[in-house]
């Protein structure tokens, strides 16, 4: 059996801030601002992820309430995620998700932040996919406010 989930984030970029996105330290001027380390894209996928699993989202997981979670490594998160699916019986299938960002050019990173993500939900990098794109300089993210990324992923019974 197969389940699919969707996952959406977005962030604001803010000054004395790390950007880090699917793991890995990017420089920029600027990084996202939030309660952990803002790392956007693994957001979307955990989203997608529990989404998948009609299991709510990682608010409902990792508060942004709860001072245990501020500062922390969305790698981490991402591991609990994979242990929860796992426990209700679901394996990544696949993950299909989309960077959306004027700037920086994520292209040389981002075999790094799909290795990281299939090292750290126990599969292979040919079941993570990870794109970038800009909005053409529309929008909040093509003005160069914030960072967004969707997800898919399908999921299966183990």
């Amino acid at each position: 059996m197969f389940r699919i989930g969707h996952g959406y984030d977005v962030h604001k970029l803010a000054e004395n801030r790390k950007l880090i996105l699917g793991g890995v330290d990017i420089p920029h001027d600027k990084g996202l601002l939030g309660h952990s380390d803002a790392d956007v894209l693994v957001h979307a996928i955990m989203d997608s992820m529990l989404g998948a699993l009609a299991l709510g989202d990682i608010g409902k997981f990792f508060p942004d309430t709860d001072e245990k979670y501020r500062g922390a490594d969305s790698m981490e998160l991402l591991k609990e995620v994979t242990a929860i699916c796992r426990e209700n019986g679901y394996i990544i299938g696949n993950i299909d998700a989309t960077v959306i960002a004027q700037a920086p050019k994520l292209a040389l990173y981002i075999d790094t932040m799909r290795q990281n993500i299939a090292d750290v939900c126990g599969c292979e990098k040919s079941q993570i996919s990870v794109k970038a794109t800009t909005e053409e300089k529309l929008g909040f993210t093509g003005e160069k406010l914030g960072i967004s990324a969707h997800a898919v992923c399908i999921m299966k019974k183990i």
